[in-house]
C-alpha cells in the first residue's frame, strides 16, 4: 500500500503499514481519501530532526481523526526511528493522536514507543525531503515560507477494498 504526497516543493511516496498499524493507517488513508490533507501547511520544520504537516489549522493543534476523538497509540517494536524518511502520527501525549504526522529527517532511536509508525517514504527521500528540510525557519521552526502539502494520491487502499467487499 503506498500513497504519493504532492507537496509544493516535489513529491514524497509513502509506504503504509496496513497490516501492522490498522487503526493508524484506517485513519491516515480515510483522511487521505476524503481530502483532509489537501493544502495544509508544513508548519514545523527541525533541520536533521523532522517535519510535520497534516493540521488543516497549520497550527499543530488542529484537527481530528475519523473517528471524531483522539485515538489511542499503535506502537510495535519491530517499527522504530532506524532512518531518513520514517512517518508517524504526531502527538501530545500518548494516546493524542489524532491527522497531524511527521516525517524524520534521520535516526531517532529516542522516539521508539513514543510515537506511532505508520509508513516510510520509498521515493523522494533525496530529492523533496531534501528540499523541504532546507527551507529556512522562524525562531519557533516554522518555516519562513509557505510549505504545503498540496494533495495526496492513493495507489490503492486495502482498507476500503475490504469495506466494499
Amino acid at each position: 500500500m503506498s500513497v504519493t504526497l504532492h507537496t509544493s516543493h516535489g513529491e514524497i511516496k509513502i509506504e503504509v503499514f496496513c497490516e501492522a498499524v490498522p487503526k493508524t493507517a484506517e485513519n491516515f488513508l480515510a483522511l487521505c481519501a476524503q481530502g483532509a490533507y489537501n493544502g495544509c501547511l508544513f508548519h514545523r520544520n527541525i533541520k536533521g530532526f523532522m517535519i510535520q504537516t497534516g493540521d488543516p489549522t497549520g497550527t499543530g493543534k488542529g484537527g481530528q481523526s475519523i473517528w471524531g476523538k483522539p485515538f489511542a497509540d499503535e506502537v510495535r517494536g519491530t517499527l522504530k526511528f532506524n532512518a531518513r524518511g520514517i512517518v508517524a502520527m504526531a502527538n501530545s501525549g500518548p494516546d493524542t493522536n489524532k491527522l497531524s504526522s511527521f516525517f524524520a529527517d534521520a535516526k531517532q532511536s529516542h522516539l521508539d514507543t513514543k510515537y506511532s509508525i505508520f509508513g516510510r517514504v520509498i521515493d523522494g527521500a533525496d530529492t523533496t525531503l531534501d528540499a523541504l528540510e532546507k527551507v529556512p525557519v522562524n525562531e519557533k521552526m516554522r518555516p519562513t515560507t509557505e510549505i504545503r502539502l498540496e494533495r495526496v494520491e492513493i495507489h490503492a487502499n486495502p482498507i476500503a477494498e475490504r469495506m466494499q467487499d
